[in-house]
Parts: structure tokens; sequence; C-alpha cells
């Protein structure tokens, strides 16, 4: 479905969902009859959603859950832990071992992390009757123009037009995370940082001010001389011969792949 204007709905794309659920609707409750031609009969098709795919904002617009701010975990809620960066203003999500496994090695590594162990279990994710019970008496407000009221502090925004689904509240996994968003996002970020990139390299000053604000990492802390600041290098710092022979070797690959895709198109029985 294409949604007309230069800008996304946000959360006012359960505007045009509206049409897409009363068709779901009926196919989960009355059914269409479809003309098998192999058997030469018909029968009554049902149908459901079995979840949504889509990025993190979109899953914030579809489900109703702020994914922005102090509580963008829609696992942990109000209990995301997250650090407010000093320096770079930006909020630093941390404890992600509380998700491996009860005496993973990862747990007990104080100086890879943010200098503390973890021991805490992982929070248990809400089913999908409990996702209806924090969102059911929200009375939502579709409309730009709608103003918001700065003293609401509900990290969930509204009630998800999937809930007019029957069987909405009873699914445990109601939205998934494209896997393809998440590794573009973060190979580029990587790519940015080891070649360095002016404004889009995760390695700048105000990241050394915040590691020395945090007190970890004790390496790459900025040392102060004479009239100039000394940026310590990372692990991954790169001169720039091996720059060039980074983006030479990544070249090559790309190459590879075309040309693999090509033999594989034009000869099929290729493994």
């Amino acid at each position: 479905m294409m949604i007309a204007g230069p800008r996304h709905p946000g959360n006012d794309i359960d505007v045009y969902l509206a049409p897409l659920i009363e068709n779901l609707t009926k196919l989960w409750i009355e059914g269409v009859d479809v003309y098998n031609a192999n058997v030469q009969q018909s029968f009554r098709l049902r149908a459901m959603i079995f979840c949504t795919i889509n990025d993190f904002p979109a899953y914030g617009n579809l489900s109703g859950y702020s994914v922005k701010g102090h509580h963008a975990c829609p696992i942990c809620e109000k209990n995301t832990s997250y650090i407010q960066l000093k320096h770079g203003k930006k909020i630093m999500y941390t404890r992600h071992q509380r998700f491996l496994k009860p005496y993973h090695p990862y747990r007990r590594m104080k100086k890879a992390f943010n200098g503390t162990s973890e021991i805490d279990s992982p929070p248990k994710p809400l089913a999908g009757h409990e996702v209806f019970d924090r969102v059911k008496d929200i009375i939502t407000m579709f409309g730009k123009t709608q103003k918001k009221d700065g003293s609401d502090k509900n990290i969930w925004k509204k009630r998800s037009i999937f809930f007019d689904l029957p069987y909405w509240s009873d699914l445990h996994v109601q939205h998934c995370l494209d896997v393809m968003h998440v590794e573009k996002n973060v190979c580029d970020s990587l790519i940015e940082t080891l070649l360095n990139i002016k404004d889009k390299t995760k390695d700048g000053l105000k990241c050394h001010q915040d590691l020395a604000e945090m007190g970890i990492r004790q390496q790459l802390h900025i040392v102060s001389q004479v009239h100039r600041m000394y940026l310590p290098p990372a692990c991954h710092t790169m001169s720039t011969t091996e720059k060039k022979v980074f983006v030479i070797v990544l070249k090559m690959l790309k190459s590879h792949k075309d040309t693999l895709q090509i033999s594989r198109a034009l000869y099929p029985s290729m493994s």
C-alpha cells in the first residue's frame, strides 16, 4: 500500500491500516470462498497475521510504544538500563549481558563493558494480553495538529489498531525486527568508525570525554599536552595505508558478489 506524502504518518499509521484490519477481521471470522483449480472445487479460506516485520521506529508506530528516550526497550520498559552521556548528549543503553545465559563469560567481563559484572536475570517479555492491559484505556487522538501534553509520561502512546483483530491479544510475539535494517545500520557505523569518516565516526572527542566521565577504558582517556589534546588510538585504529587496503578489499568483495549473482542467474544449476 502506498502512503502519499513526503513524510511518514508516524503514529497516525492506524488511519491507513483501518481498511486492511477490516478485511483481515473478515478473513478470520467469516473467511472467503476460494476456488482450487487443482481439485476443481471451492473451499472457505481464512487467514491471520502471524506478526509484523519492521525496523525499530516502525515498531513504535505500529505497537504504540515509545521507542525513544530513557525507556526505549519494549521488553524492559521502565526497567531499561540507560546512561545519559554528559558530553555526547546521547542516551546509551547498558547491561545487555542480562540476556545471556546465567554463567556466560561475558557476564563477568567488566573492562569490556561498563565496568561492572552482571548477575541479574533478563526481564520477561510481555504477553499479548499484558500489552493489551496497558493500552486498553488509552484514548487515541490522530492528527499532526494535536498538541501533546508535556505531563504525559506514559511510555505506551496509543492502543494499536491491531487489537481490533480478535486474536491479536493472544499472540505472544506481535512485532518482529527486520534483520536487514539492523545489520545495515550496524555495518554503516562500523565502516564509518574504522575509516574515521568525519562527522560519522563513533570514536570522536566527545566519546573519549564520556569514557573518562564513566571511569572506564583508561587507556583511551584524553591526554592533555601543551596547547593541544591527544586522543589515544583505539585497537581498531588504522593507518592511511591500511584504510586504502581495506577499501580495495571491500571493492573486490563487492565485485566478486556481483559476478557470482550474475553467474547464478545465467546458470541456475550452479551450487
